[in-house]
């Protein structure tokens, strides 16, 4: 086929790529030409289809390799069709050889078993974010979450067929979904199957389409559902909701529903792991002689005795203050650092307080500048 795409250049992956590098290009590439959210984008169907054919292949250690030494002839059922012009393989004989590689190999070219078109199929999964507060994150809370969903037509049931009528079956294929062609490869001729062309795979075709879902069978619909957030719940966290993401194909099972959770930063604490985080100013008095301070918890306030000359960067604990641990017992502990405030805009009458109080103090009032210059005198006298 001439303008059939080189698997890695489809992927947009060099030939070297790790199987994380194949994983990762097919997550992206799926999703943005995934039919769900290219409805009626006939482009967009073309290309979910060129992904996926290139990841099923690359994906596959066995089938890798030998595409990567035979190229289409090795594994890929649309490439080098024609053997019916008369080649013959170069046995004598029309033979099946995927059989035989199957043997050896474990399965070459269309020799796998084909899944049935119409077989039960899981949902895609849906995803929303949702915005919480501190408080929420730590003592848990239930949020109403609104998203867009893909779900079963209920004007037609599913079926992609207006009322009153009903999909028939293939006559190209016979409703399997597949047809069967034969290839002339290196090693003669293979028979393989590749998807239908006139039914696109499905085994069916709709000759009257359901005008509510233009016969696809399924609707995008906006969808509200209460979410259950747990206490101890972190920034960035995803909660799975299982069976309300989309609706399943051909009575398959929904998807499952993510939901990305967004914590806003507090004006006062800040979390670390399970533990709470905070600062609080204390005047030069209340931190030379002690006193009894309120801090605020996530449990409300409490009441703290600071201890005479606390020094600013201190920190002091609150045990058992901080974040539920998730899903499990126990909580984390709430840190306390102090500040100084040094006072501004000082009268006459103050700054003369100020240096009655200096004039009146000695080395032994202050520990660390008195080491301090010791030091710097050692290092001068050296």
């Amino acid at each position: 086929m001439a303008d059939k795409r080189d698997y890695y250049e489809v992927l947009e992956i060099q030939k070297g790529a790790s199987d994380d590098e194949i994983k990762k290009a097919y997550r992206k590439l799926a999703k943005k030409y995934h039919p769900d959210l290219n409805p009626d984008n006939k482009e967009a169907e073309m290309k979910f289809k060129e992904v996926n054919e290139a990841y099923e292949v690359l994906s596959d250690k066995e089938k890798r390799a030998r595409y990567d030494r035979f190229g289409f002839a090795g594994v890929d059922s649309s490439y080098g069709a024609g053997a019916a012009s008369g080649g013959g393989s170069p046995f004598g004989q029309d033979i099946d050889l995927g059989d035989i590689f199957n043997s050896f190999f474990g399965g070459f070219g269309g020799g796998r078993s084909q899944s049935s078109a119409n077989a039960p199929r899981r949902g895609a999964d849906t995803e929303v974010s949702v915005t919480i507060s501190f408080e929420e994150a730590a003592k848990g809370c239930k949020k109403e979450v609104s998203y867009q969903n893909i779900e079963v037509c209920k004007d037609c049931s599913g079926t992609g067929a207006q009322k009153g009528t009903s999909p028939k079956s293939c006559p190209a294929c016979g409703g399997s979904g597949q047809v069967k062609i034969s290839q002339r490869t290196p090693f003669g001729v293979i028979q393989t199957s590749r998807s239908c062309d006139r039914c696109k795979g499905r085994g069916k075709i709709i000759e009257t389409p359901c005008r509510t879902c233009s016969g696809t069978g399924r609707v995008r619909t906006k969808r509200t559902v209460s979410v259950n957030i747990p206490a101890g719940i972190n920034n960035d966290q995803v909660l799975n909701v299982g069976g309300h993401g989309n609706s399943g194909i051909n009575g398959g099972p929904s998807g499952d529903l993510h939901v990305y959770i967004n914590v806003r930063p507090h004006p006062i604490y800040e979390r670390k792991g399970d533990d709470v985080w905070c600062e609080i100013p204390l005047t030069f008095a209340q931190a030379a002689l002690g006193h009894e301070v309120t801090v605020p918890t996530l449990d409300g306030k409490v009441t703290y005795s600071v201890h005479e000359g606390t020094q600013p960067g201190d920190i002091f604990k609150l045990k058992g203050k901080g974040i539920p641990h998730l899903n499990t017992r126990g909580r984390g502990d709430q840190y306390v650092r102090v500040t100084i405030e040094v006072p501004k805009n000082l009268n006459q009458k103050q700054k003369d307080l100020i240096k009655e109080f200096d004039a009146a103090a000695d080395e032994k009032n202050y520990q660390k500048r008195k080491g301090f210059f010791e030091k710097l005198k050692e290092l001068f006298e050296d």
